[in-house]
């Protein structure tokens, strides 16, 4: 709430979020802000994976997307908990553990615990300590995304098409998670809103069922997902509303700027 405090300081509002997804709270805002609003998202560099797929050669691609190029189509979990050590020690060790026990394909960024990690030994997995993850995200391997909710890592998936199992932990990412979940429907709670731990045995039956081709819920959110997806690329595409609004931004700057 603070920062909307200062918005009276403000000459323009620009969100990195995408009109046609978050229309209702758009739309208020521009009700109760006496400046202009701007929705010019996802703002990430789509224009990387989406446009130029064969900007590398199979020469220059890190070992981790030679290692994914050789897994079947949506076969893989991309499980990352953003840039902190956001869970505790021993519930990381249950969820490593759920992880190890479920048998399903997983790709890990685990940053500064990946000896962690591969001390416990898989031979359906790969840990590495960072990756593109907008990359990784688009790639076909990819069948799911574990986050954090970090807002960033929530319009990646969504640009990407990837439905998600969500872990939030503080700030926003409680927020995007029932965005996720409630709203969009296009992910799961790892952890029910009353649970303080989940145990192995409930992440490994978790991500089985999440990770299973043949689950006509889980189909049903890939569907919802791809429909997000195309809202997100169409809105980026000529003529599209973040396309448009940037523009507008920028022709409202100019005119300021020699009036």
């Amino acid at each position: 709430m603070e920062i909307f405090s200062t918005v009276s300081k403000a000459q323009y509002l620009l969100f990195t979020s995408i009109y046609e997804i978050e229309s209702i709270v758009i739309d208020v805002l521009k009700q109760i802000f006496p400046i202009p609003v701007y929705p010019i998202g996802p703002a990430i560099p789509y224009f990387t994976s989406e446009k130029n797929p064969s900007s590398t050669t199979s020469i220059d691609e890190p070992e981790y997307i030679k290692w994914l190029n050789a897994q079947p189509n949506g076969s893989v979990l991309y499980i990352s908990q953003g840039s902190f050590l956001s869970v505790s020690r021993d519930e990381l060790d249950e969820i490593v553990a759920g992880v190890h026990d479920s048998g399903v394909r997983f790709f890990w960024v685990a940053r500064d615990e990946t000896v962690r990690f591969q001390k416990n030994g898989c031979s359906v997995g790969l840990v590495v300590p960072w990756c593109n993850q907008l990359k990784v995200l688009s790639h076909p391997s990819i069948g799911g995304f574990w986050s954090h909710c970090g807002w960033n890592s929530t319009k990646e998936a969504a640009f990407s098409g990837i439905p998600m199992l969500t872990l939030p932990i503080f700030w926003d990412q409680k927020t995007n998670s029932k965005q996720i979940v409630q709203d969009w429907k296009i992910g799961y709670r790892v952890k029910k809103h009353d649970q303080s731990s989940i145990s192995r045995e409930e992440i490994s039956t978790l991500l089985k069922w999440f990770m299973d081709s043949g689950n006509e819920e889980v189909m049903e959110t890939r569907r919802r997902v791809k429909e997000i997806q195309k809202i997100c690329q169409c809105s980026t595409a000529n003529g599209g509303s973040s396309e448009m609004n940037i523009e507008a931004f920028i022709k409202n700057v100019l005119c300021h700027k020699y009036s």
